[in-house]
C-alpha cells in the first residue's frame, strides 16, 4: 500500500515562490525523499490550496494568472499533486465565471455527494450549484 502524506498551506507556498531559499530547498529535498525513497504519494487538499492561491496573491503580489499557472505546474510536478484529482486541476485551468476558491468550494462538496446553494451567480453556473432562494414574506 502506498502511504500517503498531506501538505500544509507554508509547503504549498514554498514551492510556488522558492522563497526563503533554504526553506524551499529543504521542502523539495524532504518531499523528494518521500516520493523516492518512500515510493509515498504527497498531496495537497482543497483548503491549502485555496489558502496558498490567497497567500501568494496577497503577500507576494501574484496576479491571479500567474497564482493559477504555478498551482498547476506544483501540482503537476510529481512531488505533489491534489488530494481530489484532475477535477482539481480543471478548477485551476478554468477561468472566467467563478473564482477559484468558489470552484474549490463546489469540488469538496460535490465529492460528498452534496448539492451547493450560494447567493453568487457566478458560482450558481457550476454543476451542483444553485442560487439560494430566500423567501419572502
Amino acid at each position: 500500500m502506498i502511504r500517503r502524506y498531506g501538505i500544509d498551506t507554508s509547503v504549498l507556498v514554498r514551492l510556488l515562490t522558492g522563497v526563503p531559499e533554504a526553506d524551499f530547498a529543504r521542502s523539495v529535498q524532504g518531499l523528494s525523499a518521500l516520493v523516492r525513497d518512500e515510493g509515498a504519494a504527497v498531496v495537497a487538499s482543497n483548503q491549502v490550496i485555496g489558502e496558498a492561491y490567497v497567500a501568494v496573491r496577497h503577500h507576494y503580489g501574484v496576479t491571479k494568472a500567474d497564482a493559477r499557472t504555478g498551482l498547476l505546474h506544483v501540482l503537476r510536478s510529481g512531488l505533489v499533486s491534489p488530494l481530489n484529482g484532475a477535477s482539481v486541476l480543471d478548477a485551476i485551468g478554468s477561468t472566467g465565471g467563478a473564482g477559484l476558491l468558489d470552484r474549490l468550494i463546489a469540488d469538496d462538496y460535490t465529492r460528498e455527494d452534496l448539492d451547493v446553494v450560494t447567493p453568487d451567480k457566478a458560482m450558481a453556473s457550476l454543476p451542483r450549484v444553485r442560487i439560494l432562494e430566500v423567501a419572502t414574506a
